[in-house]
């Protein structure tokens, strides 16, 4: 039986970062900042040993930050038009480089990159990084790009507005215009004229503090400014040379691509480019960041993408659940909305634009979150994502710079998180300085997500909702459990998630039809067997008589039916 994926996120800049300094806006000497070669054969294997199948390395691709290395021949950049002093690992300044500040000797930056990848594939993990398709840094210079590729907007017509095979969009005569909120600027340098559209596609000089001021957006073809007439025919330059990256990275090993605001860019162009890096590099995959559902079904259609970010569907609705701004019942809907397509979408309860679980914006607590991840994990074959220090209890509660107190890890800053500086522990990545409380709930995820990949009828199996079976039993709380049941061959496993802030006594009744929709012959009786509490007793069954249960608060569990 196929795994299921289970995708461990970590921004290296954070994750292999032990030093405890943590100065507000601090410059790269003041905080430090974690290296490509803290990520060790030792701490790759634990993520192994605690049941994931991928890591997604973010900010890997050389960004615009405020740290000078011209004396390596990379150009110095302009404060003014950088978010933070690390900046932002979405305002790519060279497609074919690396970020030197994860590098323990900047000129072998990529040698150290290439060996992470190595690393990681010998422990039996697979690698996946960003591909940011739709903008790049405002001052973008490939110094590493190979010689025979041109740099985007090399031979651009900077006279016109729009051209199919220009690489930016211009605003003809107007010069750029930064107004900073920040005082620490104190003079804007970087000179910009023609000015180009902003990222987020801005078609003004003065994009504002909540744009993508730092990025400029790349013509695909597109005439936004006329009705968004599609010319694709030629095949516009910018096709070629994000292929071109796709693949310069694909060769060297990378074994997936999660795609930022990938609904910005053409459909055209994926179904283009897609099918050529899977014809030299067979299993590789394309995950989508996108936030239109009407597109849904568009993205994953004819050799597209094979997985998209369930953000606005299930998460949404989690995080309101756990929160108890809306019933339980409320996640059959929205499962029923993606009910075709459900074993494409990537779920998860936290990633790097996300607050945190245990913010004070969100649960204030990450054992608060264990119902939702139980869910989320349990739901269907999917992909599942974790964010590093999510199964640590980390607060997101930082003041850290260009990043306020807001709930959310930055990706702006440098800095360290105190759940990860002390996991990590000097690199000896133990859980020695944990809390009693952190590490029960690491142990929680370690067991749930190789419960997940261990049992057949969650990573291949398949899924029937008892919610609407119980909306008329009184002994079930519909607003605030969940039910289910996921099936393989003769081995059927039955999710109940609580979330409640309180205990739930319930029973679940089970209707014949899922015993046939499963393809199973059942027997009269048989054990309710514990699968995440093995400590806890089996329970008496029989499918004529529902049978008690105790759900924990913010918890769950999952039962292996057993007929005797």
């Amino acid at each position: 039986m196929k795994k299921k994926y289970f995708i461990y996120q970590l921004l290296p800049r954070l994750f292999g970062n032990s030093s405890s300094a943590n100065v507000f806006n601090g410059t790269i000497e003041e905080n430090g900042c974690g290296k490509f070669n803290n990520i060790t054969i030792d701490i790759l294997k634990k993520i192994k040993d605690n049941g994931y199948t991928h890591v997604w390395y973010i900010g890997i691709l050389a960004h615009a930050s405020t740290t000078d290395y011209s004396v390596y021949g990379i150009p110095k950049e302009f404060p003014e038009i950088i978010k933070g002093k690390a900046g932002s690992p979405y305002a790519i300044r060279d497609y074919y480089d690396v970020d030197p500040d994860l590098a323990v000797n900047v000129q072998e930056r990529m040698a150290e990159f290439e060996q992470l990848i190595k690393r990681t594939h010998e422990i039996g993990l697979k690698v996946i990084i960003d591909n940011v398709p739709n903008h790049v840094a405002r001052n973008y210079k490939s110094v590493s790009k190979p010689l025979n590729i041109s740099d985007f907007g090399e031979n651009d017509d900077v006279t016109k507005a729009f051209s199919p095979q220009n690489n930016f969009y211009y605003l003809p005569g107007q010069h750029l215009e930064i107004v900073h909120r920040h005082g620490n600027i104190k003079e804007n340098k970087y000179v910009e004229f023609p000015a180009k559209v902003t990222g987020n596609d801005s078609f003004t000089n003065r994009p504002s503090q909540n744009d993508w001021y730092d990025t400029v957006k790349l013509n695909y073809g597109v005439d936004y400014l006329n009705n968004n007439e599609e010319w694709f025919d030629p095949i516009p330059d910018t096709w070629y040379k994000m292929k071109d990256i796709l693949m310069f990275w694909a060769d060297k090993g990378v074994d997936g691509f999660r795609c930022d605001m990938a609904e910005m860019v053409p459909v055209a162009f994926w179904r283009w480019s897609i099918p050529q890096i899977k014809a030299k590099h067979p299993g590789i995959i394309f995950i989508a960041e996108i936030y239109n559902p009407s597109m849904y079904r568009v993205f994953i259609d004819k050799n597209c993408f094979d997985f998209l970010y369930d953000k606005v569907g299930l998460y949404d609705v989690l995080r309101d659940v756990s929160c108890g701004y809306r019933p339980s019942s409320d996640i059959s809907f929205t499962l029923n909305n993606v009910g075709d397509i459900q074993k494409n979408m990537l779920n998860f309860m936290e990633n790097h634009d996300e607050q945190r679980i245990a913010s004070d914006y969100f649960l204030k607590n990450g054992t608060k979150g264990k119902a939702a991840m139980i869910v989320t994990s349990c739901i269907n074959t999917n992909p599942v994502m974790v964010y590093a220090g999510q199964e640590l209890g980390e607060k997101g509660m930082d003041e850290e710079g260009f990043s306020g107190r807001n709930g959310r890890t930055s990706i702006f800053d440098y800095w360290s998180l105190s759940t990860l500086r002390r996991w990590n522990n000097n690199g000896l990545w133990n859980d020695n300085l944990l809390t009693q409380e952190e590490k029960d709930l690491a142990t929680f995820y370690k067991n749930l997500i190789n419960l997940c990949n261990d049992e057949d009828a969650i990573s291949g199996g398949l899924f029937y909702d008892l919610m609407p079976a119980n909306y008329e039993n009184n002994e079930f709380d519909s607003t605030r459990l969940f039910a289910f049941l996921r099936g393989y061959e003769k081995d059927i496993l039955l999710v109940v998630a609580n979330f409640d802030s309180s205990e739930k006594k319930c029973t679940v009744e089970i209707p014949m039809h899922a015993f046939s929709f499963m393809h199973f012959n059942n027997k009269s009786e048989g054990l309710l067997i514990p699968l995440l509490n093995k400590s806890s007793e089996d329970i008496s069954f029989r499918n004529d008589k529902s049978s008690i249960l105790k759900i924990a608060a913010h918890s769950g569990e999952i039962y292996r039916i057993s007929f005797m």
